[in-house]
């Protein structure tokens, strides 16, 4: 006993900045236990009844369902009538709607975060958010304006610049953001700022980038734009009618008034209406041609000749069908066939969309994300999906549709050195002579 104690005593210390270290780490660890705890236990407040005094006392009398079934219908017909408004004036009207959507859907998903967390004091939380919102646009927009805009950013020598070094430009943004975060770092906050540094990312990941997506379905031509975002407010209405009328067998956990009525009827009711709205504006150039820069006069256009997609065809009709309808042939758009695609995967796969920011509100146990549109709840509830809509039309129109583009070829060859213009018309020159579209006599002259 006598040996044990006196080897006990000759053992050292742990030295003091050890003790204090595993002192810290414990300290960390119950604070980042005890902060996840309690996170877990916040509930945000519920949203406030905003439907508009007017519309209180006129629908006094009804029913709280038929009162939000009334609400709903005035400020859907109210934002369809906008959404015809920003169609007739342009494209960059419509690209401008796009960016301020994409704010402030960026502002409610950042803004429950903040109140969430904001017991915690993070510093610089929302500062970090925007700085990241402000780079990812710029990067984003960026590769937008060098594309569509590339004469005009060539012929300005301050724009060439900032288009050459474009990429640096928006890394060297980035990192800017990243050190400013790692600055901010603060002992027992780690993980819930962690937390945030990953809610900003992702949130710009699905809002930021889908918004961009948006914008390049739009210069591909504004049928591309308006057909599948008009298949989702389809879908979403006439599921709602058909749910408030017939509803009666739950589709989903994550939204108890889905119904499997409404999720049908209005799958065949989008197919129906996508087919009838693609035959309307095939017909119009200023919805199908795409969207180009016009040097000459400084200004987009959206006059051209109508691809193939947009002429009308006559196809046969298979029999089964024939012996219904008494049809053998029908004349239609190659475009309506694809609308077929977009506006089933506006009924079966958007409205996941929907299910995910169910999901997502219901962990925070909060009913909308904001409570902008009475009725409706915020801007994000109403495109939560048009996001994943705007992803599939580009992927779509990559995979099926898209070919080189001529023009912006003809661009960037101007842009070149006169030796190497010379160098590429005379490869071109041999090439064609070669498969025989360039004859002898035409090189003479």
């Amino acid at each position: 006993m006598t040996e044990l104690r006196q080897r006990v005593a000759r053992e050292p210390e742990a030295p003091p900045e050890d003790k204090e270290s595993e002192s810290e780490a414990k300290v960390d660890g119950e604070t980042a236990s005890d902060s996840e705890s309690r996170v877990e236990a916040v509930t945000l407040p519920p949203s406030a009844d905003d439907t508009p005094e007017v519309l209180n006392r006129a629908l006094s009398n009804l029913s709280s369902r038929w009162k939000n079934w009334w609400v709903r219908g005035i400020l859907t017909l109210a934002m369809i009538a906008f959404f015809f408004i920003i169609i007739y004036l342009g494209p960059m009207v419509l690209m401008m709607i796009v960016m301020c959507v994409q704010i402030k859907c960026f502002h409610e998903i950042i803004t429950i975060g903040y109140n969430v967390y904001h017991s915690y004091d993070l510093p610089w939380f929302r500062t970090l958010s925007w700085y990241f919102l402000l780079c990812v646009n710029y990067f984003f927009y960026g590769e937008t304006v060098t594309d569509y805009f590339f004469t005009l950013v060539q012929r300005e020598e301050p724009l060439r610049i900032l288009s050459k070094y474009h990429r640096f430009i928006s890394f060297t943004l980035y990192l800017t953001g990243f050190c400013m975060f790692v600055l901010s770092l603060v002992k027992k906050h780690y993980r819930l700022q962690f937390y945030m540094f990953g809610w900003t990312h992702v949130t710009l990941l699905i809002v930021v980038t889908q918004s961009h997506l948006v914008i390049h379905n739009l210069f591909e031509g504004m049928i591309w734009f308006i057909v599948p975002i008009s298949c989702v407010i389809c879908n979403d209405i006439m599921a709602y009618m058909f749910g408030f009328f017939f509803g009666r067998t739950p589709l989903i956990k994550l939204s108890p008034k889905k119904t499997w009525e409404g999720f049908i009827g209005g799958f065949f009711a989008t197919v129906v209406f996508g087919l009838l709205l693609s035959y309307v504006m095939s017909g119009y150039r200023c919805f199908v041609c795409p969207v180009e820069y016009n040097n000459d006069t400084n200004s987009f256009t959206v006059d051209c000749e109508p691809s193939g997609l947009f002429r009308l065809q006559e196809y046969n009709i298979p029999g089964v069908i024939q012996s219904i309808i008494g049809w053998k042939t029908v004349r239609m758009y190659p475009f309506q066939i694809h609308s077929i695609a977009l506006s089933t995967f506006a009924s079966l796969i958007g409205p996941f969309g929907g299910f995910f920011a169910s999901g997502f509100k219901r962990a925070f146990k909060i009913k909308d994300f904001a409570n902008t549109i009475p009725g409706h709840g915020g801007i994000m509830d109403r495109f939560d999906c048009q996001y994943l809509m705007a992803t599939f039309v580009n992927v779509y129109i990559a995979s099926f549709i898209r070919g080189p583009n001529p023009s912006k070829l003809v661009q960037q060859f101007l842009t070149l050195r006169p030796d190497q213009q010379l160098h590429i018309f005379n490869t071109l020159k041999s090439h064609l002579t070669d498969k025989g579209m360039l004859t002898a006599a035409t090189e003479d002259k």
